[in-house]
């Protein structure tokens, strides 16, 4: 039997739709929920349910008083979520790809050693890649895995399976820790990432863990004006 789009699915696609070919472009209102309820025949709370997805997705942003309007949306990641650059660009609705500069084993530095929990000199796996979106270099990915977790990895294709693919079907993440941070890069980082050295970037350090286990250690570098980062909260009980 043929599935069901859920009506509020339906509501955001139409929506998307429409932000991806430019009908809504950006900083343009969008018709209100009465508005889109009536036109789908559902409830104002279905039509809320859509407008809310997409305003916590970031493609939508509500000004009191004035209304919806559809956001100026850099790539984003969610600081709450570790997930997959890959996917994130396609449910953007534009082309993923990327390079991989390093796939290699090497012995762990003290910094290594230290963020992933493991002793001086052991072998751990080092991959290095850089992300775009649309051909245009969004992220810098360093990552250092723990081989005891992920014995297959340095085995991955990566043009086909992103580090974050391997490591969820590999162990499962139970845990994430973030520290965020504005920084300069050096000169072959720039190239990389085909920027000026002297432009701004954020840096993201990210360890997961799957159950007990440190999993991986990771510092991931974004153009300042290409992405952005986000985070919310949801106070209940009040």
């Amino acid at each position: 039997m043929a599935s069901t789009v859920p009506r509020y699915q339906a509501i955001k696609d139409y929506l998307l739709e429409r932000m991806q070919n430019g009908v809504y472009p950006v900083h343009q209102q969008i018709p209100p929920e009465e508005q889109l309820a009536r036109d789908f025949g559902v409830s104002r709370m279905t039509a809320n349910k859509a407008i809310r997805d997409l305003v916590q997705e970031g493609y939508l942003i509500r000004q009191a008083g004035l209304g919806t309007f559809v956001t100026d949306r850099k790539a984003e990641s969610s600081l709450h979520e570790v997930l997959n650059i890959a996917s994130e660009v396609r449910a953007r609705g534009h082309a993923y790809s990327n390079q991989v500069l390093r796939c290699e084993a090497i012995a762990a530095d003290d910094e290594v050693a230290l963020q992933l929990g493991v002793r001086l000199g052991s072998q751990v796996f080092h991959t290095l890649l850089v992300h775009r979106e649309n051909n245009i270099p969004i992220q810098l990915e360093q990552r250092f895995v723990n081989p005891r977790w992920v014995p297959e990895y340095l085995q991955t294709d990566f043009s086909l399976h992103t580090p974050n693919e391997v490591l969820v079907a590999n162990c499962p993440i139970s845990d994430v820790e973030h520290v965020v941070e504005a920084v300069l890069v050096d000169e072959q980082s720039a190239r990389w990432l085909e920027i000026d050295p002297a432009a701004a970037c954020l840096s993201m350090i990210r360890r997961t863990w799957s159950d007990e286990h440190l999993i991986s250690y990771a510092r991931l570098t974004h153009p300042g004006d290409r992405y952005k980062l986000r985070s919310s909260l949801n106070r209940r009980g009040r």
